[in-house]
């Protein structure tokens, strides 16, 4: 393993202080997923960071806004493992990544977070090297920064869909010039608005759209990621599952939306099946219950992990590359 994590809630100690020479690289990670997804997240980004890191050693400082609601578990979480979030203002790492969320409000600057995020994201921009900003967080950096806002979709664009890449830029360079993406979002900003504020699209779909632009603003880079590199071969279905449940249980009205190719093609219609029931009105949990899940989970392909790891490694080479 070489992240190393920071634990607690300890002040933060820069490295130039500390004599460390083997840390190479430090990293915040601002994880702003509900809890459902919390622990979750945490895992997929330590992974990649882990795998794209090389032979360096990588801090990690993880940092959760306080504005984003919490049950009692993941509360003690934060508290005892994560660092308090004003601290991650007193020594700037030489990469931040800031995770999605759970949408709320119709208007992005209606979330309870706002302030937050926007403080957060201007701090950025002005202090470290490099930034990722993932679905949410990316809208709105177009919104504090280039006045461009999202549009909400007609119906959740979720599923894994055919990307097409522009091999040619330093974050996409040795991937495959046509990969397997997730997506999981209610909105989305038009590739052409990006590219009017000066983002380069480096991954794009006809179907969903972009998925990762980039700007150099100053010497320091930003990277917006739309879709989810991230996530694990069951993400999608787990989702799916959450949403079912809550339906089939009356506690939304709202009908689930089944992801695009989320299972292994055998186990693609079975779960077709199971959907459509739902969605013909057997609105009963027992529809949800005695469906395999997690065995289908397991089944999940990953076409997706060799681009993700590859991403991340050609970010990571960016950012030391910047720092030497």
């Amino acid at each position: 393993m070489t992240v190393r994590l920071h634990q607690g809630s300890a002040n933060v100690e820069s490295s130039a202080n500390r004599g460390e020479s083997s840390v190479h690289l430090t990293c915040a990670l601002v994880n702003n997923m509900p809890d459902g997804a919390f622990d979750a997240t945490e895992r997929q980004y330590l992974g990649l960071i882990d795998e794209g890191s090389g032979s360096n050693v990588i801090e990690l400082r993880r940092y959760a806004m306080p504005g984003v609601p919490r049950g009692v578990k993941t509360s003690a979480r934060i508290a005892e493992q994560y660092q308090p979030f004003n601290n991650i203002y007193q020594d700037s790492p030489d990469f931040l990544i800031v995770t999605g969320s759970n949408p709320i409000e119709a208007r992005i600057e209606d979330e309870l977070y706002w302030s937050d995020l926007v403080t957060l994201l201007s701090w950025a921009r002005e202090r470290v090297s490099s930034v990722l900003l993932s679905c949410l967080s990316a809208h709105a950096a177009l919104t504090v920064f280039d006045g461009v806002s999202r549009i909400r979709l007609p119906t959740k664009c979720t599923g894994v869909f055919s990307q097409h890449v522009d091999a040619d830029e330093e974050l996409t360079a040795g991937i495959e010039t046509e990969i397997l993406l997730p997506h999981s979002r209610w909105n989305s900003v038009p590739r052409e608005a990006l590219e009017h504020a000066g983002y380069n699209v480096v991954v794009h779909s006809d179907v969903t759209g972009w998925s990762v632009a980039t700007r150099q603003e100053d010497g320091r880079q930003l990277v917006l990621v739309q879709g989810h590199p991230e996530y694990d071969p069951s993400s999608l279905l787990r989702e799916y599952r959450r949403d079912a449940g809550r339906f089939v249980r009356h506690e939304r009205d709202d009908p689930p939306y089944l992801p695009y190719h989320c299972v292994s093609p055998e186990d693609w219609a079975p779960l077709v099946r199971m959907h459509d029931e739902i969605m013909d009105g057997v609105r009963e949990p027992f529809v949800i219950d005695q469906y395999p899940f997690d065995e289908v989970g397991d089944r999940a392909p990953w076409p997706w992990r060799s681009m993700a790891t590859r991403f991340y490694s050609n970010w990571l080479t960016s950012v030391e590359h910047e720092k030497e």
